[in-house]
């Protein structure tokens, strides 16, 4: 009953513009506390060179062992940073330090440099656990509490070494990939790219800058009907305009979008959610991040471009509203995961003005 009243209060709350309201956000940080910690079941993507290397997740990976693997892990850490920024009044604020604290020690980000300095798992967690672990850097590193800025200083080796894996990686990629899952190279270095220009680091930037340029800017008429594929979580059309946005001066970028997906300007433009079919499968429910990573890449689009584009807030609502009950639907398959991606979404959508 109290599921239902949850996704109930959900549902019903949320046919007009979108809000974090402290209620909301309470909810969605249940999420990533409960599994922070939880070792199993976990899925762990590891390249076992011999037997020394057989452990448990935990002693693989001290600091992010929990919420059923590496990537998903990181980002429910991220979650509940944002969260506790953004809300001073957060329920079990000191139980969600504590374990940030616990889980992101200095030994234990040691321990996670130790393992991807590993020669036969540099392409461990590329490019979606590194995009991830970078807006976790980000997010630490703008939080202006003592905690966090402990918490960033002990997370910066790992941040380090996933900036330059990226340098020595996106040279080598002849071809992108376009799928919707974690290998999406577009996703991958959207975050990567918010990263660098708040760090400076200028490197980074001029190699995303030239990668992204290289290996997007001849693209032309995005194949949006071939959208979903059955297991997506991140909308490959609209990944690459996100990083596309990110990296062009504007005018040669509406440019590139009107050749790309010249629909999005039409103010009638339709696209239907992914749909769902079992939310207990851990493959299927994927489809709800497909419709969250469409919606923030709307919002990012229609605030930058409200005169041409922004139309595509009510669109970007649309799929917000499809999925944003399955986050609290009560199954582990969505569960592990899709708070951080409503979080984002959330982060992205237009913010309401005070007074209203």
């Amino acid at each position: 009953m109290k599921i239902f009243t949850s996704v109930l209060f959900f549902a019903t709350t949320l046919s007009f513009a979108q809000q974090l309201t402290i209620e909301r956000a309470n909810g969605l940080a249940k999420l990533p506390l409960k599994c922070l910690q939880q070792e199993y079941p976990n899925k762990l993507g590891q390249l076992i060179n011999d037997a020394t290397e057989i452990a448990n997740p935990k002693a693989l990976h001290p600091a992010f062992y929990g919420c059923f693997d590496w990537h998903s892990s990181v980002h429910g850490h991220w979650s509940l940073v944002y969260l506790l920024k953004h809300f001073h009044s957060l329920e079990n604020r000191e139980e969600i330090i504590t374990k940030l604290n616990t889980n992101l020690s200095k030994e234990n980000i040691a321990q996670e440099v130790a393992y991807l300095t590993k020669k036969h798992e540099k392409s461990f967690e590329r490019t979606y656990g590194w995009a991830w672990l970078l807006k976790l850097q980000q997010e630490l590193d703008t939080y202006n509490e003592p905690f966090a800025k402990k918490l960033s200083q002990n997370l910066l080796p790992l941040t380090q070494l996933v900036a330059e894996r990226y340098i020595e990686f996106l040279p080598k990629l002849n071809y992108p990939l376009r799928v919707g899952t974690h290998p999406n190279t577009a996703f991958g270095l959207s975050f990567a790219w918010d990263y660098a220009v708040h760090a400076r680091n200028l490197p980074l930037q001029n190699s995303i800058r030239e990668n992204a340029l290289r290996l997007f800017k001849n693209d032309r008429n995005a194949p949006f009907d071939w959208e979903p594929s059955g297991t997506d979580f991140l909308s490959p059309c609209m990944e690459e305009i996100g990083i596309m946005q990110r990296v062009m001066p504007e005018k040669e970028f509406l440019k590139w979008l009107k050749d790309f997906a010249t629909g999005l300007f039409d103010k009638n433009y339709n696209w239907k959610p992914g749909q769902v079919s079992d939310r207990t499968d851990g493959q299927l429910v994927h489809l709800d991040g497909l419709n969250f990573s469409r919606a923030w890449n709307f919002y990012h689009l229609a605030k930058q471009f409200p005169k041409q584009l922004g139309h595509l807030n009510a669109l970007a609502n649309k799929h917000l509203n499809y999925s944003l009950p399955a986050v609290v639907d009560g199954n582990y398959e969505g569960e592990h995961w899709l708070a951080s991606f409503a979080l984002h979404a959330f982060q992205e959508a237009p913010q309401p003005k005070k007074g209203e």
